[in-house]
């Protein structure tokens, strides 16, 4: 550890928003993807879907369905697609409407907005940071989580 560097305010326990960091870290080293939570290959790193690389940095190894993890990895994956999920609600909404104008889907998911035909990859890693920050300032005060 370097002498600037301040470790995290917690108990040891991450945070969500420590994870969606973890998920941004993730997709500048081994790449963005869409259509699916990740690229066929056959490396263990593969390039991944945003909420791929959540789960990813959430478990330490790909979740091809999150479903299938044990209670503590799918509450920590939950809680940071959660994290996710308030984040664009609150800045970047998406909403769907049918051929006939309804609403299809009222709440914003990532798997819809990170396969948006106009998304980047910059834009997916901003938003993971933009929201594990927005986590910080809604449940950290003074360094120390609330």
């Amino acid at each position: 550890m370097k002498a600037t560097h301040q470790p995290p305010a917690t108990d040891g326990q991450l945070t969500p928003a420590d994870h969606l960091r973890m998920a941004a870290l993730y997709l500048r080293r081994h790449g963005w993807h869409q259509g699916t939570y990740y690229a066929t290959t056959d490396i263990l790193t593969p390039p991944a879907c945003v909420a791929g690389a959540i789960g990813i940095a959430c478990t330490g190894h790909r979740v091809e369905h999150f479903i299938d993890l044990d209670n503590d990895d799918s509450i920590d994956t939950l809680a940071a697609l959660g994290a996710f999920v308030d984040y664009l609600d609150a800045y970047e909404p998406v909403f769907y409407l049918d051929e006939d104008g309804f609403l299809v889907d009222e709440h914003t998911w990532p798997f819809s907005w990170n396969d948006d035909p106009t998304r980047t990859a910059e834009q997916v890693i901003t938003a993971l940071l933009a929201a594990a920050d927005a986590f910080d300032r809604l449940h950290t005060q003074g360094g120390e989580n609330q």
